[in-house]
């Protein structure tokens, strides 16, 4: 494969878009995110490519090749379940072969590859063993492994660190990049978690209510959402109604709920104008000259604490503070103007 494109795919349910106009091009050796909230429509998105779920409209195209007319046996892909989907009555060795027995590939061939898949996934020691004699993390990598054994030319993952423990979520993430990169795939990877996505992923389509809202790469998400729903998914906690006092070429002033901020404007905006103004925890800081609030909520975080504050007004403010406040104390918290964006309401 040097390409896939995805051109319009829509997917409806008794009516309804559970997805919309999809289009997307993917290059071979890219690892695309689909990233949004539970029902956004990225499962939908993987399983229409998977072939899994007819198209209501659109089409999905391979090296000038139509897939979405092609049943899912055909299109060579590899899918890896949120659930694992192991048999449970087969070896872990017995497991990541049974795709290419089905293929009917002689027994050297099948041994070999069953070979180099499990030494991938470091799994040497566990070969002989059942699923249920394996912990998530080893039960995930036979799962991976049963997904690349077969050489596809696309894999697909449909969230599948969701079911782990911290710990080892961030290991597997270090594992399937790291398998990504070495074996040169192209995978199309659905995940609710931005921090993941953004660690992972050379690009990211972030998706509400089935349609696209940005597709970018994840410095470019991260810094420059194109509207409020993305900047709220990569970690905008801080999204505020306000309206706009003043327009420069630069800086838009913004006032609402007791507050005075000052960013960039995302758009044409005008004074008068409804807006939303999005800052990160992060990006609210402790200092004098501020706006002041009354600490609600403290949590310990490691290097730092998060903080929930709330104004006179009753708007709360979620924040960031080297040293500890307690409950009830009195702050005052400014934001640095570069670090607020200012969207359309």
């Amino acid at each position: 494969m040097t390409w896939l494109r995805l051109d319009g795919v829509t997917r409806r349910f008794g009516g309804k878009d559970a997805l919309s106009g999809l289009s997307l091009d993917v290059e071979q050796g890219e690892f695309i995110a689909l990233l949004g909230p539970s029902g956004c429509g990225k499962s939908t998105a993987l399983n229409c490519l998977a072939g899994l779920l007819p198209l209501s409209e659109g089409s999905i195209w391979q090296d000038d090749v139509r897939l979405d007319t092609l049943p899912p046996e055909r299109r060579g892909f590899g899918m890896v379940f949120q659930s694992y989907a192991l048999f449970p009555h087969l070896s872990v060795r017995r497991n990541i072969a049974f795709g290419l027995q089905m293929r009917r590939l002689p027994r050297a061939e099948v041994r070999r590859r069953t070979d180099e898949a499990i030494k991938l996934v470091q799994l040497e020691e566990h070969a002989g063993k059942l699923p249920g004699q394996l912990s998530g993390g080893q039960q995930q990598r036979v799962a991976i492994a049963r997904a690349v054994v077969l050489e596809p030319s696309l894999v697909l993952m449909d969230e599948p660190l969701s079911n782990l423990d911290a710990k080892l979520r961030l290991e597997m993430r270090t594992e399937i990049r790291r398998l990504h990169q070495s074996l040169g795939l192209t995978t199309v990877y659905v995940t609710h978690d931005q921090e993941e996505a953004l660690s992972m992923a050379d690009r990211l389509v972030v998706l509400r209510d089935g349609r696209v809202q940005q597709i970018g790469t994840p410095e470019e998400l991260h810094t420059r959402p194109a509207n409020r729903h993305v900047a709220d998914f990569m970690g905008y906690r801080n999204l505020l109604p306000m309206t706009v006092t003043a327009v420069t070429p630069a800086v838009v002033t913004v006032e609402g709920a007791g507050l005075t901020l000052r960013g960039t404007g995302v758009g044409t905006l005008a004074v008068g104008d409804e807006v939303v103004a999005a800052v990160r925890p992060e990006d609210l800081q402790v200092g004098p000259d501020g706006v002041p609030v009354t600490v609600e909520v403290v949590e310990y975080q490691g290097r730092e604490l998060a903080v929930e504050a709330r104004t006179a007004q009753g708007t709360m403010l979620h924040l960031r503070a080297v040293e500890r406040p307690t409950p009830g104390d009195r702050i005052t918290v400014v934001a640095d103007p570069a670090r607020v964006l200012v969207f359309p309401a």
